[in-house]
Protein backbone atom coordinates (compact mmCIF):
# COMPACT_ATOMS: atom_id res chain seq x y z
CA UNK A 1 0.00 0.00 0.00
CA UNK A 2 1.74 3.02 -0.88
CA UNK A 3 2.49 5.91 1.94
CA UNK A 4 0.34 8.99 2.27
CA UNK A 5 4.03 10.95 1.90
CA UNK A 6 4.42 8.87 -1.64
CA UNK A 7 1.30 10.17 -2.99
CA UNK A 8 1.87 14.13 -1.72
CA UNK A 9 5.08 13.86 -3.16
CA UNK A 10 4.06 12.33 -6.64
CA UNK A 11 0.76 15.09 -6.49
CA UNK A 12 3.64 17.96 -5.52
CA UNK A 13 5.67 17.21 -8.59
CA UNK A 14 2.80 16.85 -10.48
CA UNK A 15 1.55 20.68 -9.07
CA UNK A 16 4.94 21.67 -10.60
CA UNK A 17 4.54 20.63 -13.91
CA UNK A 18 6.16 17.11 -14.27
CA UNK A 19 3.91 14.63 -16.48
CA UNK A 20 5.42 11.70 -15.45
CA UNK A 21 4.60 11.85 -11.94
CA UNK A 22 0.54 11.74 -13.06
CA UNK A 23 1.78 8.13 -14.82
CA UNK A 24 3.57 6.94 -11.72
CA UNK A 25 0.36 8.35 -9.23
CA UNK A 26 -2.58 7.05 -11.35
CA UNK A 27 -1.56 3.08 -10.07
CA UNK A 28 -1.01 3.80 -6.73
CA UNK A 29 -4.88 5.79 -6.03
CA UNK A 30 -6.57 3.49 -8.17
CA UNK A 31 -7.87 1.42 -5.84
CA UNK A 32 -8.87 3.74 -3.76
CA UNK A 33 -10.64 6.04 -6.08
CA UNK A 34 -12.41 3.07 -7.50
CA UNK A 35 -13.67 2.48 -3.55
CA UNK A 36 -14.74 5.86 -3.44
CA UNK A 37 -17.27 4.90 -7.01
CA UNK A 38 -18.12 1.73 -5.76
CA UNK A 39 -19.17 3.38 -1.95
CA UNK A 40 -21.29 6.03 -4.41
CA UNK A 41 -22.51 3.76 -6.57
CA UNK A 42 -24.00 1.05 -3.75
CA UNK A 43 -25.84 4.36 -2.85
CA UNK A 44 -27.68 5.60 -6.44
CA UNK A 45 -30.51 3.48 -7.58
CA UNK A 46 -30.65 -0.38 -9.07
CA UNK A 47 -29.66 -1.13 -12.47
CA UNK A 48 -27.09 1.73 -12.37
CA UNK A 49 -25.47 2.21 -15.76
CA UNK A 50 -22.53 3.53 -14.43
CA UNK A 51 -19.75 0.99 -13.40
CA UNK A 52 -17.14 1.93 -10.66
CA UNK A 53 -14.63 0.91 -13.28
CA UNK A 54 -16.38 3.69 -15.72
CA UNK A 55 -16.63 6.05 -12.81
CA UNK A 56 -13.24 6.69 -11.88
CA UNK A 57 -11.87 6.71 -15.78
CA UNK A 58 -14.26 9.48 -15.92
CA UNK A 59 -13.34 11.40 -12.82
CA UNK A 60 -9.55 10.76 -13.40
CA UNK A 61 -9.83 12.57 -16.66
CA UNK A 62 -11.42 15.50 -15.29
CA UNK A 63 -8.80 15.65 -12.58
CA UNK A 64 -5.85 15.55 -14.94
CA UNK A 65 -7.35 18.39 -16.41
CA UNK A 66 -6.75 19.92 -13.15
CA UNK A 67 -3.92 22.27 -13.73
CA UNK A 68 -5.05 25.29 -11.04
CA UNK A 69 -4.96 22.78 -8.15
CA UNK A 70 -2.08 22.95 -5.50
CA UNK A 71 -2.49 19.62 -4.05
CA UNK A 72 -2.00 19.60 -0.49
CA UNK A 73 -2.07 16.21 0.54
CA UNK A 74 -3.68 12.65 -0.61
CA UNK A 75 -6.86 13.32 1.48
CA UNK A 76 -7.09 16.66 -0.49
CA UNK A 77 -6.98 14.82 -4.01
CA UNK A 78 -9.75 12.36 -2.64
CA UNK A 79 -11.89 15.06 -1.30
CA UNK A 80 -11.59 16.54 -4.87
CA UNK A 81 -12.07 13.37 -6.42
CA UNK A 82 -15.12 12.52 -4.70
CA UNK A 83 -16.68 16.37 -5.46
CA UNK A 84 -15.62 15.17 -9.42
CA UNK A 85 -17.45 12.10 -8.90
CA UNK A 86 -20.50 13.23 -7.72
CA UNK A 87 -20.76 16.03 -10.59
CA UNK A 88 -20.65 13.29 -12.84
CA UNK A 89 -23.27 11.37 -11.22
CA UNK A 90 -25.60 14.28 -10.75
CA UNK A 91 -24.69 14.95 -14.80
CA UNK A 92 -25.18 11.23 -15.41
CA UNK A 93 -28.81 11.42 -13.43
CA UNK A 94 -29.95 14.20 -14.98
CA UNK A 95 -29.51 12.65 -18.53
CA UNK A 96 -31.60 9.61 -17.29
CA UNK A 97 -33.97 11.19 -15.68
CA UNK A 98 -34.55 14.00 -18.78
CA UNK A 99 -35.09 10.15 -20.75
CA UNK A 100 -37.83 9.14 -18.65
CA UNK A 101 -39.14 12.42 -18.63
CA UNK A 102 -39.15 12.70 -14.89
CA UNK A 103 -40.15 9.15 -14.31
CA UNK A 104 -37.32 8.11 -11.89
CA UNK A 105 -35.01 9.13 -9.60
CA UNK A 106 -31.70 8.79 -8.96
CA UNK A 107 -30.97 7.72 -5.50
CA UNK A 108 -27.80 8.67 -3.04
CA UNK A 109 -27.65 7.67 0.63
CA UNK A 110 -26.37 10.58 2.62
CA UNK A 111 -26.44 9.85 6.80
CA UNK A 112 -29.11 7.69 8.85
CA UNK A 113 -29.62 10.49 11.00
CA UNK A 114 -31.66 12.78 8.49
CA UNK A 115 -35.12 13.18 9.06
CA UNK A 116 -36.27 12.76 5.88
CA UNK A 117 -39.31 10.39 4.07
CA UNK A 118 -36.73 8.67 2.98
CA UNK A 119 -35.13 7.50 6.26
CA UNK A 120 -31.61 7.31 4.44
CA UNK A 121 -31.38 8.00 0.82
CA UNK A 122 -32.52 11.02 -1.24
CA UNK A 123 -32.84 11.87 -4.76
CA UNK A 124 -29.25 13.02 -6.00
CA UNK A 125 -30.47 15.89 -7.89
CA UNK A 126 -32.69 17.23 -4.89
CA UNK A 127 -29.19 16.32 -2.51
CA UNK A 128 -27.66 18.65 -5.92
CA UNK A 129 -30.03 21.54 -5.37
CA UNK A 130 -30.59 21.79 -1.68
CA UNK A 131 -26.22 21.27 -1.55
CA UNK A 132 -25.93 24.53 -4.10
CA UNK A 133 -28.19 26.38 -1.74
CA UNK A 134 -26.11 25.47 1.27
CA UNK A 135 -23.29 26.61 -0.83
CA UNK A 136 -24.38 30.09 -0.89
CA UNK A 137 -24.76 30.10 2.79
CA UNK A 138 -21.35 28.51 4.06
CA UNK A 139 -18.94 27.19 1.75
CA UNK A 140 -17.14 24.60 4.41
CA UNK A 141 -20.36 22.96 5.09
CA UNK A 142 -21.55 22.30 1.58
CA UNK A 143 -17.91 20.73 1.29
CA UNK A 144 -18.64 19.08 4.31
CA UNK A 145 -21.74 17.38 3.23
CA UNK A 146 -19.92 16.38 -0.16
CA UNK A 147 -17.30 15.04 1.39
CA UNK A 148 -19.52 12.57 4.03
CA UNK A 149 -22.39 12.17 1.30
CA UNK A 150 -20.57 11.52 -1.91
CA UNK A 151 -17.04 10.85 -0.75
CA UNK A 152 -17.76 8.43 2.06
CA UNK A 153 -14.66 10.25 4.01
CA UNK A 154 -14.89 9.94 7.80
CA UNK A 155 -15.18 12.87 10.03
CA UNK A 156 -11.24 12.41 10.62
CA UNK A 157 -10.61 12.91 7.10
CA UNK A 158 -13.25 15.48 6.11
CA UNK A 159 -11.34 17.16 9.39
CA UNK A 160 -7.74 16.56 7.48
CA UNK A 161 -9.10 18.18 4.13
CA UNK A 162 -10.57 21.16 5.31
CA UNK A 163 -7.90 21.90 7.45
CA UNK A 164 -10.21 21.87 10.88
CA UNK A 165 -10.04 19.83 14.03
CA UNK A 166 -11.83 16.50 14.12
CA UNK A 167 -14.30 18.44 16.84
CA UNK A 168 -14.81 21.00 14.82
CA UNK A 169 -16.11 18.76 11.62
CA UNK A 170 -18.21 17.08 14.17
CA UNK A 171 -20.10 20.40 15.29
CA UNK A 172 -20.23 21.43 11.93
CA UNK A 173 -21.63 17.79 10.94
CA UNK A 174 -24.43 18.17 13.49
CA UNK A 175 -25.23 21.40 12.16
CA UNK A 176 -25.12 20.38 8.43
CA UNK A 177 -27.24 17.68 8.92
CA UNK A 178 -30.13 19.55 11.15
CA UNK A 179 -29.71 22.33 8.13
CA UNK A 180 -30.43 19.50 5.61
CA UNK A 181 -32.86 18.06 7.53
CA UNK A 182 -34.60 21.29 7.76
CA UNK A 183 -34.55 21.78 3.88
CA UNK A 184 -35.24 18.50 2.80
CA UNK A 185 -38.53 18.07 4.84
CA UNK A 186 -39.39 21.38 2.68
CA UNK A 187 -38.32 19.73 -0.68
CA UNK A 188 -40.90 16.81 0.63
CA UNK A 189 -43.86 19.17 1.83
CA UNK A 190 -44.41 20.25 -1.72
CA UNK A 191 -45.12 16.61 -2.99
Amino acid sequence: MPSSHDITALLDDWTRGDRQALDRLLPLVYDELRRIAARQLRRERAGHTLQPTELVHEAYLKLVDQRRVDWLNRAHFYGVASRVMRRLLVDHARRHNARKRGNGFEWVAIDEGLNVPAPDRIPVLVLHDVLGRLEKLDRRLAHLVELRAFGGCTLGEAAEVLHVSKSTVKREWRTAKAWLSRELQKEYSHD
